[in-house]
């Protein structure tokens, strides 16, 4: 039985900054791939951010130079440092976790979800 809890959304202005946390928890042997997607409305999920493993990133082009990826090993903790939000930005965050075990096997986990709204 694995967890995946997003936290930190909210209301903030244009142009602001927000911190979204993605904690893991759960019985599993260790986390591969971590990622941030987001669900505006009337649209489709889309991918924001990546990170595996050892720390390599990738970013969606609507957030590259705004928002930063990071992760705590040690806490199996994701973070997304969210700069100059638009209005656009405007989304229900979700996390998905990679979880992997001692048999070899994989699991991935979404999270509920947290809502950034971005409006002056």
């Amino acid at each position: 039985q694995v967890q995946v809890v997003e936290s930190g959304g909210g209301l903030v202005q244009p142009g602001g900054s927000l911190r979204l946390s993605c904690a893991a928890s759960g019985r599993f042997f260790s986390i591969n791939n971590m990622g941030w997607y987001r669900q505006g409305p009337g649209k489709e999920r889309e991918l924001v951010a990546t990170i595996t493993g050892d720390g390599s990133t990738n970013y969606a082009d609507s957030v590259k130079g705004r928002f930063t990826v990071s992760r705590d090993n040690a806490k199996n903790t994701m973070y997304l440092q969210m700069n100059n939000l638009k209005p656009e930005d405007t989304a229900v965050y979700y996390c998905n976790v990679e979880f992997t075990y001692r048999s070899g096997s994989y699991l991935r986990s979404w999270g509920q979800g947290t809502q950034v709204t971005v409006s002056s």
